[in-house]
């Protein structure tokens, strides 16, 4: 089952290749990697999709990550309500007479052409996998000529008092 995971991580030279190499070790199946710089100088954050077989595959990967010196956090966010987004940049051979229905389209997925030649425009779209995967089947037919996706990054959504939280009230007391 594919996994979603976030590592908190000093960013210095070296640190996403011990952690690749551990998972690899490991034998986990990486499906995509996502790293960036985070709101603090100095640290990253990578954000896994990983192919596992059970719950205790998942926690063994969780404290082998914790144990690594540059890690600070890593958190399983699969279950959670987390915000995912991906980018694709898609290349589509196209002429003048078929941009317009191109443009048709990618118009209801919000995405945007973001170049133009004769012989071909280029369509960037970001959105969860199901929307990406749903354009780029659309695009197929017209001949996709070169595709690149960053693969996911995502974070849990903000925090919100549940129902349970508040406080009970009656009108008869």
């Amino acid at each position: 089952m594919k996994r979603i995971v976030t590592a908190t991580v000093i960013n210095q030279s070296g640190v996403l290749n011990r952690i690749t190499g551990l998972m690899t070790k490991r034998q986990f199946n990486i499906e995509s990697i996502t790293v960036g710089h985070t709101e603090t100088e100095g640290i990253s954050k990578m954000t896994f999709v990983v192919n596992v077989e059970g719950d205790g595959k998942i926690e063994q990967l969780i404290k082998q990550l914790n144990k690594q010196v540059d890690v600070l956090k890593v958190s399983d966010i699969t279950d959670q309500a987390i915000v995912v987004r991906e980018l694709a940049l898609i290349k589509v051979i196209s002429n003048a007479q078929i941009r317009s229905e191109l443009s048709g389209i990618i118009e209801p997925f919000r995405a945007s052409i973001i170049d133009v030649s004769r012989e071909n425009l280029t369509v960037q779209v970001t959105g969860d996998s199901d929307k990406i995967e749903a354009i780029i089947d659309l695009l197929r037919p017209y001949g996709i000529k070169e595709m690149v996706r960053t693969g996911i990054t995502a974070f849990p959504r903000g925090s919100q008092r549940s129902v349970t939280d508040l406080k009970q009230y009656s009108i008869l007391n």
